[in-house]
């Protein structure tokens, strides 16, 4: 349960319940947050003038078009769920964070945007760099994080911005480390994802960044794909679940890559 005297914590479990339904009525949010119903409608209130939500009569409707986005990428399964907390637990509270895109990176955004430690302070606020329009669109309503989105042409299977633009923002900036999710990953393969376009950012991301995290459910362990993102010795962490086989896991620790099985 969100800590009744937490403000942006309150208010980041509000914005992800209004995600899940598109709206909220002051008695439902009251109960699920376990706080008084004066205190949900003045944190109503408060959303709707920074214009996170949208104040109606008992309550408030979604703003943001990030709601609209199919379900995969605003729920995911347990296993992702568990990976997201894990990497995002990972990572400083005022590092700047790459982030491509997939319904996996999306959901360790959130798992960062949920985190207890942020900083409201703008100099010491956690970054979010991403070039997938449904990251930045949602995260952009966090009052707490700092988000930029990566211009470039946009991929409507993916939500994903690429080209020329995209890689040319990157080059100026740096990374404190990539998240990067992955069609594929392997010992010999390194990180591989389908699309050439996708391949090119995610790569770029890779050569601004201290540290590269790679998130993926364990069955990305076992396929290749088209197009290589990076070799496995640039990878530094792997976040994957216990169901990983055990040779591949052996195979890709033994090229010094640290796994782990959440």
């Amino acid at each position: 349960m969100t800590a009744p005297n937490d403000r942006p914590q309150r208010w980041n479990r509000l914005l992800e319940l209004l995600s899940d339904t598109g709206r909220l009525s002051v008695e439902e949010a009251s109960e699920r947050l376990g706080v008084s119903a004066a205190t949900v409608r003045r944190d109503f209130t408060a959303l709707a003038e920074q214009q996170l939500a949208t104040r109606t009569h008992g309550g408030i409707v979604a703003t943001s078009v990030a709601y609209d986005l199919p379900a995969r990428y605003r729920h995911g399964d347990e296993a992702k769920a568990r990976i997201a907390e894990h990497a995002a637990g990972l990572l400083p509270p005022t590092a700047v964070v790459g982030l491509n895109g997939g319904t996996t990176t999306s959901a360790v955004a959130r798992a960062l945007a949920g985190r207890s430690d942020l900083s409201a302070t703008e100099d010491d606020q956690l970054t979010i760099v991403t070039n997938a329009l449904n990251i930045a669109t949602e995260m952009v309503l966090r009052p707490h994080l700092r988000t930029i989105c990566l211009g470039g042409i946009a991929r409507r299977e993916s939500y994903e911005l690429h080209g020329p633009l995209t890689e040319r923002a990157l080059a100026e900036l740096r990374l404190d480390a990539a998240v990067l999710g992955v069609n594929g990953i392997s010992a010999n393969g390194g990180a591989q994802c389908r699309h050439l376009d996708e391949a090119g950012v995610s790569a770029a991301m890779v050569r601004q960044s201290a540290e590269v995290i790679v998130v993926t459910p364990s069955d990305k362990l076992l396929r290749t794909a088209l197009a290589r993102i990076c070799a496995i010795e640039q990878v530094h962490v792997l976040v994957t679940d216990t169901d990983a086989d055990a040779g591949v896991v052996a195979d890709i620790r033994a090229a010094g890559v640290r796994v782990d099985l959440v």
